[in-house]
């Protein structure tokens, strides 16, 4: 078909390929020449495979750097470019824009009307304004109130498909035995493993719509389990989004971290057992601005770490989740304050770093005390692997989700961080769940 209006989605193996396949793949007037790849390493240079992508492209699309924007648009003479991921700040979007304005396309962004499907079982969203906020234990503890309740409840992640996608169309995982069949990296283990071993189901994949066709037939409600600050693939009954009080502002700075509080209905100030006051005060007051008619709950994230009195006095090396203090800006997350509080000397690990991760260092300066846990691939686990290896302390003290020592034979001890949801006020997100199964008719499913 001639004259087809040509498209490239700039991406991060996510939202860009959910954009794609509810609103271009079988739109026979759009021609999608390309998907470029941000933040994640080792995701362009790859298709998006035919399978997947539909009758229109036989051959599948091309994934390709993002740094080449501008070569992409002028050789195939793009129309349009659509930004589809998340967690970066307002002014690196209109930065982009430019690119793509300078080079005589158009730019534009996808809203929820476009892109969330709707399930045909109530779906509860948890969001946030930036990545590290606590969507996964607040996700943990409603899903757990859910299943108390006699509830079948499905957990649908936010995709991170980094690995072969038309394996990964539609996932479904019930045990850490499905985790290792289907290769799942780090990054992927922290969000999964801990809804397992709690006995809770959880879905993710490319395909959103084959996922919430499987996921709505075995369960009564569906929880989205979101990922970075984005807004979720279905469409909410229930829209709760986090807030940061260690990072106060950031609820308008970034994108689509605005827009998500913005549409909120109830808004989560996290971590407010070890916020400053003041700085709880002050977003309470920002929120209150951007969406006023927004609930607020103030919660807790209480930090628990195995056996605090072996690291008493001891060298450590503490290692964080991965995205939280990358691309999500924080310098450090429970794992540091848990070994500040048992009374260990944090060593610091960038002398030792190697590979990836001394890269990781050059490109995030804030970091120092931490190691990411970076784990996206095999030679990135090698990297940390080799990394915690080489570091001179006597134990590492570990705050990823998943557990590391599965994955890799580490010379030193280790101990857990461990990180809950907790209410910090009555009647709390327990009582506002009460409410919202009330108005759905499923309270008497107890």
């Amino acid at each position: 078909m001639t004259n087809r209006r040509r498209i490239v989605i700039l991406g991060a193996a996510g939202r860009d390929f959910h954009n794609f396949n509810v609103a271009f793949r079988n739109d026979a007037a759009i021609e999608v020449v390309a998907f470029t790849a941000a933040q994640i390493s080792g995701i362009a240079n790859r298709r998006y495979p035919a399978e997947l992508a539909g009758a229109f492209y036989p051959n599948g699309i091309n994934i390709v750097d993002e740094a080449g924007l501008e070569m992409l648009l002028r050789e195939h003479a793009v129309d349009e470019v659509i930004f589809a991921y998340s967690d970066v700040p307002h002014e690196y979007v209109m930065h982009l824009a430019s690119r793509a304005l300078a080079a005589g396309a158009d730019f534009s962004l996808l809203g929820p009307r476009s892109t969330q499907l709707p399930a045909r079982v109530p779906v509860i969203a948890i969001t946030a304004v930036r990545t590290g906020c606590g969507k996964s234990q607040t996700s943990r503890y409603l899903a757990r109130l859910l299943k108390e309740r006699g509830l079948h409840v499905g957990v649908v992640r936010h995709p991170m498909p980094y690995g072969d996608l038309a394996r990964q169309a539609a996932q479904r995982f019930t045990c850490l035995a499905d985790l290792a069949a289907a290769q799942c990296t780090v990054e992927e283990r922290e969000e999964y493993e801990p809804h397992l071993a709690i006995g809770h189901t959880v879905y993710a994949g490319v395909d959103y719509a084959r996922i919430l066709r499987l996921a709505e037939a075995e369960n009564d409600l569906l929880l989205w389990d979101g990922g970075n600050n984005d807004f979720s693939f279905f469409r909410p009954d229930w829209n709760i989004c986090l807030v940061d009080p260690m990072r106060v502002g950031h609820e308008s700075g970034y994108h689509p971290g605005e827009a998500v509080v913005r549409m909120a209905d109830t808004v989560l100030i996290a971590k407010t057992d070890t916020a400053a006051p003041t700085a709880v005060a002050q977003l309470a007051a920002n929120i209150r601005h951007l969406n006023p008619a927004a609930e607020i709950i103030r919660t807790a994230s209480p930090a628990r770490l195995d056996e605090p009195a072996a690291v008493a006095g001891k060298r450590v090396v503490v290692v964080e989740d991965g995205p939280t203090v990358t691309h999500g800006g924080m310098p450090s997350g429970a794992g540091w304050l848990a070994a500040k509080a048992a009374g260990a000397v944090i060593v610091d690990p960038r002398p030792w770093a190697v590979g990836v991760l001394a890269a990781a260092y050059e490109r995030y300066p804030h970091l120092a005390d931490v190691v990411p846990a970076l784990g996206y691939s095999d030679e990135q686990l090698n990297d940390l692997h080799a990394t915690l290896d080489a570091i001179p302390a006597d134990a590492i003290v570990s705050a990823s989700p998943s557990d590391l020592g599965r994955l890799m034979a580490l010379e030193k001890p280790m101990l857990r961080v461990r990180y809950d949801y907790a209410e910090a006020e009555t009647p709390g997100l327990a009582g506002r769940l009460n409410a919202f199964l009330e108005r759905m008719s499923l309270a008497g499913r107890q």
